[in-house]
């Protein structure tokens, strides 16, 4: 990864794939709404409220994994000093505290029809919003203090420290009593919901990524300009 720690080359690079990423993410999440709302079977038991699944469980999966891109972003910059790590941990974070908040979001939705409450202190919801909690507070961290670096170094010990939470909220369904259902995809003996609903689903998820790769690229393209664009002009006053 060191090969794409030059600014400039992140930079060239990132232009020629950024249109690519962000057409297919599109082209993804229209085909995966489309099979979602309109070609997908409504449950026998759930109704069409079974839809929202489409939506909620790739948010779910985006919390999750972009919080694993946050700690191995944080553990290369603690580690190995990787100039870019710190400003991709930076850009993730935001987007994951919105993917964490749509889960919550659509879950409580979801849960209301369903178990007759919008909210309950169930272990994985528990563990998703203690995750939400932790993307916040990284994104405190990183603008607590005026040297950016003291805030950036602060942030990546606590997305480390956090890290603990994300096999917890995977394997809470399997370790404790809860309503949350198991999980009917990532399975080791495949997946168990019908190709009708599999289908659709698997669209949106790789569409939400690509999305989340698209912002963050967008995200840490913003940071790096700025970053010249100060630095030109901190040279320029110097001159003066």
């Amino acid at each position: 990864m060191h090969r794409f720690a030059n600014p400039g080359r992140f930079l060239r690079l990132s232009n020629i794939v950024l249109p690519w990423i962000a057409a297919m993410a599109a082209g993804l999440i229209a085909v995966g709404l489309y099979l979602a709302l309109f070609v997908s079977p409504a449950d026998y038991q759930q109704g069409d409220s079974v839809r929202i699944m489409y939506v909620h469980v790739p948010s779910a999966w985006m919390a999750m994994f972009i919080y694993t891109v946050i700690a191995a972003a944080s553990a290369s910059s603690l580690i190995w000093r990787h100039p870019l790590a710190d400003l991709v941990a930076k850009a993730s974070s935001p987007i994951g505290a919105c993917f964490t908040f749509l889960a919550l979001a659509t879950g409580s939705l979801w849960g209301k029809p369903m178990w007759g409450a919008w909210w309950v202190w169930d272990a994985r919801l528990t563990s998703v919003l203690v995750l939400f909690f932790l993307y916040l507070g990284h994104m405190a961290l990183m603008g607590a203090f005026d040297n950016p670096t003291r805030g950036a170094r602060a942030a990546a010990i606590l997305a480390l420290v956090g890290f603990v939470n994300v096999p917890i909220i995977k394997f809470s369904v399997e370790w404790w009593s809860t309503l949350h259902q198991p999980s009917s995809v990532l399975r080791l003996d495949g997946p168990s919901i019908h190709p009708s609903m599999l289908w659709p689903l698997l669209a949106m998820g790789l569409g939400f990524k690509l999305y989340y790769l698209a912002l963050m690229l967008v995200r840490v393209k913003s940071e790096l300009i700025a970053a010249r664009v100060n630095a030109r002009a901190t040279a320029a006053a110097e001159a003066t």
